[in-house]
């Protein structure tokens, strides 16, 4: 990766660093293609580190099977992103994204054929496809109702051991709960996750936090603890710890900041940092300009700093609103780099229903880029942009992944349909 200013020429261009601009640059790099990835990726750091397929549909309905979630969508909502990529398509790009994070250190775990149940940080229950490897055994523990014990540390906040026992106690009754004070923070009045997760790199600090959990270990077959258990090789502080406790030990995600996202992106970025033809800009985008058959040009930064590239292709990943691919006005949305049509209500009134968890959801949530099979933007209702302009992730419209749990997997499914679709372009 460079970050030195100069003008860069690639095959493809991408816009935007979150999850769908990250894979994306993984699934571009697989394939050869000279890259630049523009954007900040620091939102997945707010990221649980878990990865949902599809959750929920309709709303009071939550699958255990993924995939007839997704064939139900494809039926009720035909302009979903999924109505256009194969389940076969969707599954190379899961096992395309595992195989380059499990080089980078970072193993994560699916069920093939279904989702499996995952303890959060309040003691609910969460379906999910993906999920870290570190996670893993957690799930395996309540499926069987092992006896286990959940272990959270003096003042580190949102975690509490005692609140995920109370709450499972009726479907788990052979959980119990401690709290310890982490080793070295007795001077401090709050501890954060991130904080604890870098002294568990260090392999004396595992043995002092297993030194002070041998004693309360009785009949559990379980140790949980929040996801703190390493930064740079949670694979092995897990390994590590369950060794010294002779005992298989799970992690609990937490709320943001969320430590496995912070690994995720780590490992993304360690990967793609080999790739001599992948270059980083890590400045917004302020201006695309298609050149017809000549390709795009693209300009980054300030004018302190300014960047730019010329590329055969583009790839929009910029998000909604907050990554600002979509902007909000009065008048309505609008996207913010082509002034592309975004699919909307007719007007502002319609954005929302009057009731939060309104069953039918929020019509502003489905706003978005309508694309063509290839993911390219259309302009009409057959027309795309430019032969070389694509767009993915939750730019798209239709596919309302808050309410539909299908977040990261629209993200990585469609980055790596419109990174396919640019190279047979080619």
């Amino acid at each position: 990766m460079i970050s030195e200013p100069t003008t860069l020429h690639a095959d493809l261009a991408i816009i935007g660093a979150g999850l769908s601009g990250m894979s994306a640059a993984v699934f571009a790099v697989n394939r050869g293609l000279s890259t630049v990835l523009m954007g900040s990726g620091n939102s997945m750091n707010f990221a649980s580190g878990l990865m949902d397929l599809m959750g929920v549909w309709p709303s009071s309905k939550a699958w255990d099977d993924p995939w007839a979630g997704i064939a139900r969508v494809r039926e009720e909502i035909p302009g979903h992103p999924y109505a256009t990529i194969s389940d076969d398509s969707i599954n190379q790009a899961f096992t395309e994204l595992m195989a380059f994070l499990k080089v980078q250190g970072l193993d994560y775990r699916r069920s093939a054929r279904r989702n499996v149940n995952i303890i959060t940080s309040l003691g609910t229950i969460k379906k999910s496809y993906l999920v870290p490897a570190t996670v893993w055994k957690g799930m395996l523990a309540f499926e069987n109702l092992s006896p286990s014990l959940i272990v959270d540390f003096s003042g580190m906040k949102l975690f509490s051991a005692c609140q995920i026992t109370s709450t499972l106690a009726e479907q788990w009754p052979g959980l119990s709960s401690l709290r310890l004070e982490f080793p070295n923070t007795s001077h401090l009045e709050e501890v954060y996750p991130e904080h604890l997760a870098r002294a568990l790199d260090v392999p004396a600090n595992r043995k002092r936090l297993a030194d002070l959990l041998l004693p309360h270990l009785e009949a559990q077959a379980y140790v949980g603890f929040p996801a703190v258990l390493g930064t740079m090789a949670p694979g092995e502080t897990v390994s590590e710890l369950e060794t010294l406790l002779g005992r298989p030990v799970f992690e609990i995600p937490t709320p943001p900041v969320s430590v496995p996202g912070i690994r995720f992106h780590q490992a993304l970025v360690r990967g793609l940092e080999k790739h001599e033809r992948l270059h980083f800009v890590p400045d917004r985008v302020k201006k695309v300009t298609s050149l017809s058959d000549k390709g795009f040009s693209v300009t980054a930064g300030n004018d302190g700093r300014r960047r730019h590239i010329r590329s055969r292709g583009v790839l929009l990943c910029t998000g909604r609103f907050l990554g600002r691919g979509l902007i909000a006005e009065r008048a309505g949305i609008r996207e913010a780099l082509l002034g592309l049509p975004v699919t909307q209500p007719g007007s502002r009134q319609m954005w929302h229903h009057s009731t939060l968890f309104h069953p039918k959801g929020h019509a502003v949530n489905r706003a978005g880029i309508l694309v063509d099979s290839r993911f390219r933007p259309l302009i009409q209702s057959s027309t795309p942009y430019a032969g070389q302009l694509h767009a993915a992730g939750s730019i798209l419209a239709h596919s309302d992944w808050t309410r539909l749990k299908c977040g990261s997997g629209v993200a990585v499914a469609t980055a790596h349909a419109a990174v396919e679709a640019f190279e047979q372009g080619l």
